[in-house]
């Protein structure tokens, strides 16, 4: 049974609903801001400024489509008053240190950022007098890697041998202990909070200038016409585009809100099991829809340690939300590079016709 996302869908789950985000100002977030407000919800964002100007938060933010503070997830009381303030209808945590090789020069800065600032957000929902659900966003990282073929699903063992990748690991721990503690459906009468977690998989699309990310290296490379450096070539990933996971949070909320029977807890988004390509195909992908370009593999003896191979079953998702990927990998990476080809006075609209298009899918 398919539950696709649809305009008329969004709007009939969310319209008018008081949506509160962290870490809006991100990729990730900058595109939820805009999917929400397709569907005419009121947004309140929660973030640190954005690390770079040329990003997707700076192009749309002039057309003011939500209310924004710029402030830090540990930042536990003023988190917890600008949450009260609002009264939000839903939460969408996405607020994160959220890059593998930057957690291993600020190892105990990733673990605070992303453990202890979601235990600050979800004990500042335990203070919310009114119904709420609440989407805790991790990553497809969270699992034990054990560097094989297998898919990971949502009873697989949590682990991480990286800073980021253990940190989202506990970031899990902390929503599952605060749901048995607080949240749990026994007490539901009482508290009405509704709480689940996401594990997307690696989500590209246009907007995203972070370092250390694929794409952005990818445009970066293509744009200053020289090769692009690619580290570990025939690493496998779940490569999906960005409108793909976030439409999976959206109806991951709008089934939890009006579900009368317990959902799973956790619930994995990324592609179909056949379509996990490794970083040497994304990339010649890339080239071509670009038009011209080349690679080269960089050798680093004393690089950190990144994952070989990462694949996510999504069966759980497709059962109990009847949700499943609409564009193959080919697709996501051609729409990712059709955004960055755009002049940057059409980047917003393009923005809104990728969103509308996707939708009508």
């Amino acid at each position: 049974m398919e539950n696709l996302v649809t305009a008329s869908r969004l709007q009939a789950w969310y319209n008018n609903k008081r949506v509160f985000i962290t870490g809006h100002t991100g990729f990730k977030g900058s595109w939820l801001i805009a999917l929400l407000h397709v569907a005419g919800a009121k947004i309140k964002g929660y973030a640190l400024p954005p690390d770079n100007d040329k990003g997707l938060f700076r192009i749309i933010e002039p057309l003011n489509l939500c209310q924004t503070v710029f402030a830090d997830i540990r930042d536990r009381e003023r988190l917890e008053k600008e949450l009260i303030a609002f009264q939000p209808d839903f939460i969408f945590h996405l607020a994160a240190q959220p890059l593998v090789r930057r957690s291993y020069e600020i190892p105990a800065e990733t673990f605070d950022i992303n453990v202890t600032g979601t235990a600050n957000l979800l004990q500042a929902i335990d203070r919310l007098q009114h119904r709420c659900t609440t989407v805790v966003v991790t990553t497809d990282k969270v699992y034990e890697n054990r560097e094989d073929q297998r898919l990971y699903n949502e009873t697989d063992r949590l682990g991480g041998n990286d800073p980021y990748s253990a940190s989202k690991a506990c970031a899990e721990m902390v929503a599952h202990s605060f749901y048995h503690s607080f949240f749990n459906k026994s007490s539901f009468s009482q508290q009405e909070k509704k709480i689940a977690t996401a594990r997307a998989g690696n989500v590209i699309g246009g907007g995203d200038w972070n370092t250390d990310r694929i794409v952005p290296d990818i445009i970066r490379a293509l744009e200053m016409q020289t090769p692009v450096r690619i580290r570990n070539p025939e690493a496998i990933r779940p490569w999906q585009h960005v409108l793909e996971s976030l439409t999976g949070y959206l109806l991951l909320g709008a089934t939890l809100q009006d579900n009368s029977k317990p959902l799973s807890k956790a619930f994995n988004f990324g592609p179909l099991p056949d379509d996990h390509l490794p970083v040497r195909q994304l990339v010649e992908i890339a080239i071509e829809k670009w038009g011209i370009g080349s690679w080269q593999p960089v050798v680093n003896y004393n690089a950190p340690h990144e994952a070989g191979i990462l694949k996510l079953d999504i069966c759980l998702a497709e059962k109990e939300l009847g949700w499943k990927p609409r564009l193959n990998a080919h697709e996501a990476i051609a729409w990712t590079v059709a955004w960055y080809r755009q002049p940057i006075e059409q980047k917003a609209n393009y923005t809104f016709d990728q969103i509308k298009k996707f939708l009508a899918l």
